[in-house]
């Protein structure tokens, strides 16, 4: 059985949904102390200059160690309404673009306080797009190694910087003037790919992260 444990993440890489998309079961790391500059809140799409990164700005917190789970939105900034620009500009004239738009909408409509609950609802969303039910639990206690006879550890793919997968290429809408770039935000791949995008993430592997 292949039992994987992971973390929720923002509008997840490909890697994150290979990894989920092949699995039997998903656990989702909830007590995890908060890393920044990982895609616990950020994720990477391909804009017309290029690789653009999209940041969801968190309050800052006086504790040392603070609980991803406990993590809050700033949302005095509205980076919900910078967020869908940026998605119109990449994706409009992708071949899918208009077809889910609908379903990614309500997430950059509805203010979020918790960052784990905004992710968690984006997974839901990436759910419905894919036309996929993930059957997952969440943790209940961390623990820094996992019994690797029972799961397989992807929390390292939280982290873009330990992520070596290369994928294969399919058409992304600015290709001819970037070429193709790997490993961004499944939303690439589902308005690229649309339907096809379910087989694309079954026939993909992941490179192994050596610790």
């Amino acid at each position: 059985m292949n039992n994987i444990i992971i973390h929720p993440t923002y509008f997840p890489s490909i890697s994150h949904c290979v990894a989920m998309v092949q699995s039997d079961k998903i656990v989702f790391e909830m007590e995890d102390n908060f890393q920044k500059q990982t895609n616990r809140n950020r994720t990477y799409i391909y804009s017309p200059n290029g690789i653009q990164l999209l940041n969801i700005p968190v309050k800052h917190s006086n504790q040392l160690h603070q609980k991803t789970r406990d993590v809050q939105i700033e949302n005095d900034f509205d980076w919900q309404k910078q967020h869908l620009k940026s998605l119109e500009a990449a994706y409009r004239s992708s071949p899918f673009f208009e077809y889910f738009e609908d379903d990614i909408r309500p997430i950059f409509e509805k203010k979020h306080t918790y960052l784990m609950d905004l992710n968690f609802e984006n997974f839901e969303i990436i759910s419905k797009c894919l036309r996929f039910k993930f059957e997952y639990t969440t943790t209940t206690e961390y623990f820094r190694e996992v019994d690797k006879d029972v799961f397989l550890d992807f929390r390292f793919l939280a982290n873009g910087k330990k992520d070596a997968s290369q994928f294969e290429s399919y058409p992304q809408v600015f290709n001819d003037k970037h070429g193709f770039l790997n490993n961004l935000s499944v939303l690439d791949l589902i308005f690229n790919e649309g339907k096809f995008a379910l087989d694309y993430l079954k026939n993909q592997k992941l490179t192994p992260f050596n610790f």
